[in-house]
């Protein structure tokens, strides 16, 4: 089992004006382990073909990550911003499951 060092980014929700709601992106660092590591390729029309992994971070959560963890948008893996598509709440752990690039 790898281990993991990489930030976690949240899309809190902000009042910019009244009325008026915009994400913020908020960085975390974490620390755990990554659980599975499974890369693919997707082949669509395109020239050159899509890179999606279908890995599982296990990190130690804290009290930031318990309550915002609706707002995950993405781990920083491999030198990239991967976007997380599941959160699985083991306490005192969670197991993200990230797939596609982040394009935010």
């Amino acid at each position: 089992m790898a281990k993991f060092c990489g930030k976690i980014g949240y899309g809190v929700p902000t009042e910019i004006k009244v009325g008026v709601w915009s994400d913020t992106i908020v960085e975390k660092l974490y620390y755990g382990d990554i659980v599975k590591n499974v890369q693919k390729f997707q082949t669509t029309d395109k020239v050159n073909d899509d890179i999606s992994i279908a890995n599982n971070v296990s990190i130690l959560s804290d009290s930031f990550a318990l309550e915002n963890c609706q707002y995950m948008k993405y781990v920083e893996l491999y030198g990239s911003l991967w976007k997380v598509s599941s959160v699985e709440i083991k306490y005192p752990r969670m197991e993200l499951t990230i797939g596609g690039l982040y394009n935010g």
